[in-house]
């Protein structure tokens, strides 16, 4: 039983002229006899809550920053009727900051033998599954002096998906795709494209590209034009060690990867190449292999969901190892990891050969604008050695870089909101290189 604010209001209204009367134990029992009278039967005629049935419906995913709808079935079968407060209760992160109060609870009055739905509107702050833990239902009498209060376990899992904001990105690499692909005027020849088509001779011709036998079989000089080459394999390495948890901004470096890495997925599909996933610190998180162009996306969308960084160092042996076994030997390795000095030294310098003499490999990693924000700070003492140590750190982090060059990788380093680009474009120019 829940007595409500009503009862105390009428209990303190009651005694107030009893204490100021006649204060004696009659008075008290004159005032409290009725009152105890009518919460008794307030209770009586309250509907049965253990009773009550409920069905869900709506969203099972939902991208992280919109609003996934959950609809919830209330049917009473007692024959009273049902005036009730309902608490639809969600982990704390699928709420927006300081609407759970308004978003979760509702009010609602079902007559006997009814049914009514009710919607609950959730806006999730993380990537993840968020299970939903129990509905409270408070029902009142008519008097709404006294409740029965119950709770109903109903499950449901929304998967909250990674917001892929890069993909904005998508349409200008497409129509430079386009362009290498020679579906354009444009006409790119480099080392190791494929043979496309036949055209006449224009002046300003490579002239190595003249097809000399299809010239002897027509009254024009002909010319072969090329295309990059399509079903190249392409393996998207996931690095979710311990350096994936820090953050950046307002995000993890690992929410950040996996942004460029939806943007690479999509657009290298698009280009008819075949992607694989692998997310790997110690052991392999999660992986993607063998998916169509059409289906690769969903996919990697939703391993990504579920996955968080490990608080572990990364097994770099291991990752090479793993990264060897799923990719087909002249793959396109891209890691997504971070370029601090101790981990790429230690770890993954002493493996590295064993990558690039099967694999073209590229590293990215995510840098955090703050450190370039420090180097320009000037007009104190603070300042000055904010300046300093944000000087340092890029300084490390070139060397580093310059390290991996030496080595035959390709290294794209950018803040959060153009890492993503930025790997697109390094994947475009290793195909209008002829390396893929």
């Amino acid at each position: 039983m829940a007595l409500t604010g009503r009862t105390a209001l009428l209990a303190a209204l009651g005694s107030l002229p009893v204490g100021i009367l006649a204060p004696s134990w009659t008075g008290m029992l004159a005032v409290n006899a009725p009152l105890s009278l009518a919460i008794l039967c307030d209770y009586a005629l309250a509907a049965p809550v253990r009773t009550l049935r409920f069905t869900r419906s709506g969203d099972t995913s939902v991208r992280l920053g919109d609003v996934a709808q959950i609809e919830l079935t209330l049917t009473n079968p007692s024959g009273r009727p049902l005036r009730a407060h309902l608490r639809d209760a969600w982990p704390p992160s699928s709420w927006a900051p300081g609407t759970e109060q308004s978003a979760s609870r509702h009010r609602l009055r079902v007559p006997a033998g009814e049914r009514r739905r009710i919607t609950t509107l959730l806006t999730p702050t993380r990537r993840g599954d968020r299970h939903s833990e129990r509905v409270t239902v408070r029902s009142y009498g008519p008097l709404g002096l006294a409740a029965r209060q119950g709770n109903h376990h109903v499950p449901w899992t929304v998967r909250v998906l990674p917001p892929f904001t890069s993909r904005k990105h998508l349409p200008s690499r497409l129509a430079r795709l386009r362009e290498l692909d020679g579906r354009t005027s444009t006409l790119i020849r480099g080392q190791g494209t494929e043979f496309d088509s036949l055209r006449d001779y224009v002046p300003g011709d490579d002239t190595r590209s003249i097809d000399w036998r299809a010239t002897a079989r027509r009254t024009t000089v002909a010319v072969r034009t090329w295309r990059p080459e399509r079903d190249r394999h392409i393996l998207v390495v996931l690095d979710t060690g311990r350096t994936s948890a820090g953050r950046v901004g307002d995000v993890p470096r690992l929410d950040a990867a996996m942004d460029a890495a939806l943007l690479l997925s999509a657009l290298a599909s698009r280009a008819g190449d075949r992607v694989g996933l692998l997310a790997y610190d110690r052991r392999v998180r999660a992986q993607v292999q063998g998916r169509s162009a059409g289906d690769i996306l969903p996919a990697m969308v939703n391993v990504f969901a579920p996955l968080e960084p490990e608080l572990v160092e990364t097994d770099a042996r291991g990752l090479s190892a793993a990264a060897l076994q799923n990719a087909p030997r002249g793959s396109l390795v891209v890691l997504l990891t971070s370029l601090d000095a101790t981990p790429i030294e230690e770890g993954l310098l002493p493996v590295l050969p064993q990558l690039t003499r099967r694999h073209t490999v590229l590293v990215a990693s995510v840098a955090d604008p703050h450190v370039e924000q420090m180097t320009i700070k000037r007009g104190s003492a603070e300042g000055v050695y904010e300046a300093a140590a944000g000087t340092q750190a890029q300084s490390q982090r070139q060397r580093t870089a310059e390290q991996l060059q030496r080595h035959g990788v390709t290294v794209v380093d950018a803040t959060p909101e153009k890492l993503a680009p930025a790997l697109a474009d390094a994947y475009l120019a290793l195909k209008a290189a002829g390396r893929l």
